[in-house]
């Protein structure tokens, strides 16, 4: 296989798992084996093609939360489309049934990326790696998957008891930022469906408001994340010897995959819930766990 075609592969891996809660780091790792090891550089390139195809899905939600803190007042939503209605423009899509203030959610964007930062730096600080190995990347798929089964359980039920509840609160905030540190020490586990889940069961109900509260702490957080890598790779010198051409490539695919696969969630969640990518995950990391002993 040509060094192009992986790059093609490994950009289209990330872009589709990224986002979906079936982890991109596990798949990622897993496919290198395969596929052949990458730069850091070459990771950070296609890490940020996802993160520009969610920017991009949600620009309108991110221009009305930074044009907040320019009013007088901190004006409510006051469009409240039904859940249930599959959306009809990306601005719709991109931003659930909802009436909390923009300037309030962005303080709690603000507030769950800050906790993220802080507990990034500590892990950093600590030296902690992460792992390679098949195994474990195996064990926290089909872990993550009972998890998510469970943790669908508990939040229809939360939702039945409370009720449609789509408003961020500090406690999901809070709760968010924590999960995004535990998604990044352990490959395997997905920041997406840790976010996801966590928020669901901590109060927000609501799966849309969930997700997109998750993918948007995950912009600034995936952002300070490819910089800090960035900067490092630039300080060791790992820049000189990059195969530009599979670079461009691989980030290219990762930006159209994942503004695809996104733009798919955001309608998908509209009518189903997150059953199929746990069975998904609990398939994927048992049929590793049987390959392990037969060294592939």
């Amino acid at each position: 296989m040509t060094d192009l075609l992986a790059a093609l592969l490994l950009g289209i891996i990330e872009g589709i798992t990224e986002f979906l809660p079936i982890s991109s780091t596990g798949h990622l790792l897993v496919a290198e084996r395969w596929l052949g090891r990458r730069s850091d550089l070459f990771n950070i390139a296609i890490q940020a093609g996802a993160i520009l195809a969610v920017v991009l899905i949600y620009r309108q939600r991110l221009w009305q939360l930074a044009m907040s803190f320019l009013r007088r007042r901190d004006l409510s939503l006051h469009s409240t489309p039904s859940q249930s209605t599959p959306p009809q423009t990306a601005s719709s899509q991109s931003t659930p049934a909802h009436a909390q203030a923009p300037r309030d959610y962005a303080y709690k964007l603000a507030a769950a990326f800050g906790v993220t930062a802080v507990g990034g730096l500590l892990v950093k600080g600590l030296g902690w790696e992460l792992s390679a190995e098949v195994a474990p990347i195996a064990w926290a798929l089909v872990l993550g998957g009972v998890w998510m089964l469970a943790a669908e359980h508990f939040a229809a039920k939360r939702a039945e008891k409370l009720g449609e509840r789509s408003t961020i609160t500090w406690t999901v905030a809070i709760l968010v930022g924590i999960a995004q540190v535990v998604a990044g020490v352990f490959p395997g586990t997905s920041r997406s469906a840790a976010t996801i889940f966590v928020a669901l069961l901590a109060g927000t109900t609501n799966r849309a408001a969930a997700t997109e509260f998750a993918f948007l702490v995950g912009i600034p957080t995936m952002f300070a994340a490819t910089g800090y890598e960035l900067l490092s790779v630039m300080r060791n010198g790992g820049v000189a010897n990059e195969d530009w051409n599979a670079l461009a490539i691989a980030f290219v695919a990762s930006a159209v995959t994942a503004f695809i696969a996104v733009k798919w969630l955001l309608q998908y969640i509209q009518t189903h819930r997150f059953t199929a990518f746990a069975v998904y995950r609990l398939v994927v990391g048992a049929a590793l766990l049987l390959m392990i002993p037969s060294g592939s």
